[in-house]
């Protein structure tokens, strides 16, 4: 894998070992960050089930202050550790092991909020709708931030939870991207 675009542009980046996460391909990574930016003026990202962080780290080089990464795999924290060793962003993230349901009401407890949120769940086992419900509940996406889901193209959204308004939704394969704004 290699960051797209950016500072650490065509930097390798390592990929989870085994099977158990599927990293999000280039053209689609590319896709989302053409939609949303394609660069950032600083800010704050949250990368829910991050498995390499080859999203949050493609965030970084793109402008982004600092990644918040999750996973609640250990290779996949791992592999986040030693992605942000080699691009020498460490300073820049805060890399924790957690579920996702445990890291969201510490994040909401601690009133903490991002300007740009990926959502990339196992895609057998997703909850999304629940997750984008919280979100807007407890205001972890800042006005004008971005929230970005990763899902099979047979999953469906509504079309706004609270604030959080949907604003395009994009098939690539079996993969469907699906945009929310506040």
């Amino acid at each position: 894998m290699r960051i797209v675009a950016g500072t650490y542009r065509s930097r390798v980046i390592q990929a989870v070992e085994g099977n158990s996460t599927r990293p999000t391909q280039a053209k689609i990574k590319e896709a989302i960050f053409s939609r949303i930016g394609p660069y950032f003026d600083g800010g704050v990202m949250l990368d829910l089930f991050a498995g390499s962080g080859n999203m949050g780290f493609e965030a970084i080089s793109r402008g982004i202050d600092s990644v918040v990464f999750c996973d609640s795999g250990y290779k996949a924290i791992q592999t986040i550790s030693a992605n942000a060793a080699a691009l020498q962003v460490k300073e820049q993230c805060r890399i924790i092991k957690s579920d996702y349901e445990v890291l969201l009401k510490q994040l909401i407890k601690a009133q903490e909020s991002f300007d740009f949120i990926y959502i990339d769940p196992p895609y057998r086992k997703q909850r999304i709708h629940e997750i984008l419900t919280l979100i807007d509940a407890y205001d972890l996406l800042k006005e004008n931030g971005n929230v970005v889901c990763e899902s099979l193209k047979e999953d469906s959204f509504a079309e706004s939870y609270g604030n959080l308004y949907q604003v395009k939704n994009v098939n690539y394969g079996i993969t469907k991207i699906t945009y929310y704004k506040r």
